[in-house]
């Protein structure tokens, strides 16, 4: 089949610019801004997303003027290549550059807010403008001071003229009670409706296309319940160590830093409930309704339905590994996980009796995030006789880092026996489609600055998240436990294992 030639899926024919902003960054000298937002930016300006009096405005502590935020700015970007195969599109980098400002200043000095609001207020005369975006790329225990800065300078104040949006980058909480405290922080600065709380994996194209897969398509939607489904697997695979992130994943552990955003985001777009429209509470209701109705572990089922590993010394993509515990600020007796998984069970019509496995983890054999379906196997009368009797079909929609779908079928194998084999149809989005390399930012802040909150989470959607793992931090509190431990560059430890091996089942092997 030949491929069919279409536009970077972000910005499609007829696609309108964003509304003219400001796009300030709180935190802009950090890893965040020059690897994954410079390059979004760069794309969507490339792409005509955003309109040509669009300004950056960088604000932190380390000393910069203009020029030179813009020169380090665009030293990132040519560095990381955005576009491998066609190299940088130099008009496009002009256009953004033209309107990279920056202000230093503490986020904790309120000089720094009358400057940004004098800023602001010195743009809207010049040019008419007045819309901004508040980008909090910085650690968690700024994002509610921020906020409340912002509030009492009468930044976050909206009219009819212009809009004021607050961007909170993850972690959103360690807990349930915390993520209801930054909750209301932000809500007591700004309203639900200004705040948008991003999570990098929702920009991704499969991820967005989970939602078209199922409902588009009338040849899966019947199928897409307990009735057909014998049990779903949710992957979240990393090659990486903590790198030099050792004191904060210390504090923080495989299950929060994965579980209640990505992964019940995967598993939320998985099994919700078609919603009446695509607007955006529509479907965040559906996807809440989902982990609403995820059961509640009790304490004592917590160490039969949740297992935890620690990566130990190894060797991974052909590179030796050190042990977790001998990582650079990471504690020599540290019990931290870096590897979870977990049995969840959805108590709906839907999916009662239908076991969802999730796992994650780090120094793992690959990269790779998938969603795997396994279909109850076919009635086997049939090929009693048969050499080889049939296999479920295995539908995988991969998220990362090869982007695609397969389908796993039976067919008879050429011969004179009647032999089953398997085999695959495999679609592939960068064959298919062409599509031009992403961050999987770009889809995310352009709904921000048009006003779309459909892939960002609301307030109860992350409250809902950190209940149904509250139990098991509680349990691991109360009775702390080392991780098993797994050699770096494998699968991951035995007991995961040994968790669907219960059940009767086993993971998809990553290598």
């Amino acid at each position: 089949m030949a491929a069919l030639i279409s536009p970077s899926p972000a910005a499609p024919a007829g696609t309108p610019p964003a509304p003219p902003c400001s796009f300030v960054i709180f935190g802009a000298s950090g890893d965040l801004t020059g690897r994954l937002l410079t390059p979004a930016l760069y794309h969507l300006m490339r792409e005509g997303l955003l309109d040509p009096g669009f300004e950056i405005l960088g604000i932190d502590r380390i000393e910069h003027d203009d020029a030179g935020f813009r020169r380090t700015l665009g030293e990132a970007l040519h560095t990381l290549g955005a576009d491998a195969r066609n190299g940088i599109d130099e008009a496009a980098w002009d256009r953004l550059a033209a309107g990279i400002r920056y202000l230093q200043g503490d986020f904790a000095d309120p000089e720094t807010y009358r400057r940004l609001a004098e800023h602001l207020a010195q743009r809207a005369e010049a040019t008419g403008r007045a819309n901004a975006v508040f980008y909090l790329a910085v650690a968690p225990r700024f994002f509610a001071p921020i906020a409340a800065a912002l509030s009492s300078a009468g930044l976050l104040t909206e009219s009819d003229r212009c809009f004021r949006r607050l961007v909170v980058e993850k972690p959103f909480g360690t807990d349930l009670a915390s993520a209801r405290e930054l909750n209301a922080k932000l809500l007591a600065a700004a309203s639900e409706t200004q705040i948008y709380r991003i999570d990098h994996y929702l920009g991704k194209e499969t991820v967005q296309n989970i939602l078209a897969f199922r409902f588009g398509n009338g040849i899966f939607e019947p199928l897409w319940n307990r009735d057909h489904i014998e049990h779903v697997q949710i992957t979240a695979a990393e090659t990486v160590g903590v790198e030099r992130r050792g004191r904060f994943y210390d504090a923080t552990g495989a299950l929060r830093d994965m579980v209640p955003n990505h992964l019940f985001q995967l598993l939320a777009m998985t099994a919700m409930e078609a919603p009446n429209s695509f607007a955006a509470d529509a479907v965040r209701t559906e996807k809440t309704k989902v982990i609403e109705a995820l059961r509640n572990l009790s304490p004592e089922e917590v160490p039969r339905m949740v297992v935890r590993g620690q990566y130990d010394a190894g060797t991974v993509l052909g590179k030796p590994r050190a042990a977790y515990r001998q990582e650079p600020d990471v504690a020599p007796g540290s019990i931290t996980e870096t590897y979870v998984a977990l049995k969840a069970t959805i108590d709906n019509w839907r999916w009662s009796g239908v076991p969802f496995y999730l796992r994650t983890g780090k120094s793992l054999a690959v990269r790779r995030t998938e969603i795997a379906i396994q279909f109850k196997q076919a009635p086997a009368v049939l090929f009693r006789e048969a050499v080889d009797g049939p296999t479920p079909n295995l539908l995988v929609i991969r998220i990362q880092p090869d982007e695609g779908i397969s389908l796993r079928f039976a067919a008879k194998v050429p011969g004179r026996e009647m032999r089953l084999g398997h085999v695959e149809m495999d679609f592939r989005y960068a064959e298919y489609f062409q599509a031009e390399p992403q961050t999987g930012y770009e889809t995310l802040i352009y709904d921000c600055l048009t006003g779309d909150p459909t892939l960002f989470q609301r307030a109860d959607n992350i409250e809902t998240g950190w209940a149904e793992v509250q139990p098991i931090l509680d349990r691991w509190v109360a009775h702390p436990e080392a991780p098993q431990l797994y050699t770096a560059g494998s699968d991951g430890p035995a007991c995961a294992d040994e968790l669907l091996a219960r059940d009767g089942y086993k993971w998809l092997p990553l290598t």
